[in-house]
């Protein structure tokens, strides 16, 4: 909210369990996300590992929920968004979503960008469109690593704070049906949309969990091996 006032130019990564392993194996990804101004741990078991690792308190924060909390802080305030990514459709039945369930919330505009890299002009008049809106905070729904990344390459060219948000569009728009509560408190989430879309996202879920579930085992053994050599020093 504070940085959004003052309109920094500024991103934060909401990072899953893809992420995270995403992170082990594209240098520059890993760079994008360490460099962050914050990176918060969406997925159960990513907070779940902080928790172990020595941070106690520490929360599960996700993109869609992180979403409609600030929007219901920014109609209050008066803050200005602004939503990239999606498509015109999706963005279209997210607007008019929003506005039943904010009705005071300042849109500052939308754009749904093409299947294609943008051309250098393309995204010159993005940039401006974004900034002449007074945008406080831009939403940016493109999926990972591809959102992290575009935030990275624009932090210092808009005025305003970026979230990549993931698939918040779609599930805020209604096109895709989020998990029930119970599913998403007890970190079987995952587990939902896995059912829900198989097919895309069968490969991505048994690579990617088997990979973290091998990398934090390690990272726990190394930890235990570490405080086990300095109680016997």
């Amino acid at each position: 909210m504070n940085w959004g006032a003052a309109r920094e130019s500024r991103y934060i990564c909401i990072c899953n369990v893809h992420s995270v392993v995403t992170t082990t194996r594209d240098l520059e990804f890993k760079i994008v996300v360490n460099n962050a101004d914050l990176a918060t741990p969406d997925g159960a078991p990513i907070a779940w590992a902080l928790r172990r690792l020595g941070h106690p308190a520490q929360e599960r924060i996700n993109g869609p929920d992180l979403m409609l909390k600030y929007l219901a802080q920014a109609e209050q305030l008066g803050q200005t968004v602004f939503f990239y990514g999606s498509t015109e459709s999706t963005l279209e039945l997210l607007r008019a979503n929003l506005m039943r369930q904010f009705p005071k919330l300042r849109i500052g505009g939308r754009y749904s960008p093409p299947f294609r890299p943008l051309t250098i002009q393309e995204d010159e008049e993005v940039v401006d469109m974004i900034n002449r809106s007074g945008a406080n905070v831009v939403f940016v729904g493109l999926g990972c690593p591809k959102q992290e990344k575009w935030m990275a390459e624009h932090r210092g060219r808009i005025q305003a704070v970026m979230i990549g948000v993931g698939a918040a569009f779609d599930y805020h728009s209604g096109v895709i049906k989020r998990a029930p509560l119970w599913w998403q408190r007890n970190g079987l989430e995952w587990l939902y949309r896995l059912g829900s879309e198989p097919r895309r996202l069968f490969k991505r879920y048994l690579v990617t969990n088997s990979l973290f579930v091998v990398g934090i085992m390690r990272q726990f053994i190394m930890a235990m091996l570490n405080r086990s050599s300095a109680s016997e020093a």
